[in-house]
């Protein structure tokens, strides 16, 4: 079920001392109203910071003590690492063995251990809430409610900010970030339209919604490694039915071309997950729209080639 205001609101506690408050900024360009949500600009350079400190908040010491593990593309891992370094204990990420290298370093940096895996075995992990060999407290990216209540603290902030924004358009991956931000937005504004952004590469999401139930899509890896897979949990896909508008997918060169507007216009360096919520909020009508600026955590190497001339 959504998460409850006061949910949101105890998380923002929670949160203080890890996350910040990011800032929301126009997108400077005279065809649109699109205002973006800076995410980018957290500590780890990613939302996945608010989820992260918010459930490590809500775990008891004694669950806490035997260490932290999580599955992750590289934000979510950056984020528990980043809270596991804070309270002098080990962290454990799964990652994809598509993960990109930068994400991985990253990861260490921050006192991770970082295991690669089959996606397959990945996804299985968000399923079992486990890996084989990991004997640690699993912290789950999306499907958990402290987690998105921590991610529904920027819902509580781009109200206070906009109050009279029309539309939000968040990346979606699991499905956290885009119901944690929905539940609070829509019971502070019920007339805000929420939409979920996805590539055309791995839009599980917009399959599922059409049929009503999950559906299993074609998956490829691209430079949009923070979302995009193969299906979706019932369990999202249920709260997306109840929370959501729909999904705009976005090929690979409208996403490549957000993020190269985004970094001309407000000199932002945007991942390609980012970089999908803008694509989307440039399709999403007319109105105040906000996008969800998920992360920047992108390779430089690939940022480079993908805004050069």
């Amino acid at each position: 079920m959504p998460i409850t205001l006061e949910a949101a609101r105890e998380a923002r506690t929670n949160i203080s001392g890890f996350a910040i408050r990011t800032p929301l900024v126009r997108l400077n360009t005279a065809e649109h109203d699109i205002y973006l949500k800076l995410e980018n600009l957290q500590p780890i350079g990613s939302f996945k910071i608010r989820g992260a400190s918010n459930a490590v908040a809500r775990t008891e010491k004694e669950r806490l003590a035997k260490g932290l593990v999580t599955a992750s593309a590289g934000n979510m891992a950056q984020g528990v690492a980043f809270c596991a370094r804070r309270l002098g204990i080990p962290a454990t990420a799964i990652a994809p063995d598509t993960a990109p290298e930068t994400k991985v370093r990253a990861i260490e940096r921050l006192g991770g251990r970082v295991i690669k895996a089959p996606f397959d075995q990945w996804w299985r992990a968000f399923e079992t809430r486990s890996f084989p060999g990991v004997d640690a407290t699993f912290i789950h990216a999306f499907d958990d409610p402290n987690v998105m209540a921590g991610n529904g603290t920027i819902g509580l902030e781009l109200i206070e900010d906009l109050p009279d924004v029309d539309a939000v358009i968040v990346p979606w991956g699991g499905g956290g970030l885009a119901c944690g931000i929905a539940s609070v937005v829509k019971a502070l504004r019920p007339a805000v339209r929420v939409y979920a952004a996805e590539a055309a590469t791995g839009a599980p999401l917009a399959a599922s919604l059409e049929a009503g139930t999950p559906q299993v899509v074609d998956y490829t890896p691209s430079f949009v490694d923070g979302i995009g897979s193969k299906t979706v949990f019932p369990g999202m896909l249920a709260e997306a039915r109840q929370l959501l508008e729909g999904s705009i997918v976005s090929t690979l060169a409208e996403i490549a071309f957000a993020l190269k507007l985004v970094a001309e216009r407000n000199r932002i360096i945007a991942e390609g997950a980012a970089a999908c919520a803008v694509a989307a909020a440039l399709k999403a009508g007319p109105g105040k729209i906000v996008a969800i600026v998920s992360g920047g955590n992108i390779d430089m190497k690939k940022f480079s080639e993908l805004v050069g001339d």
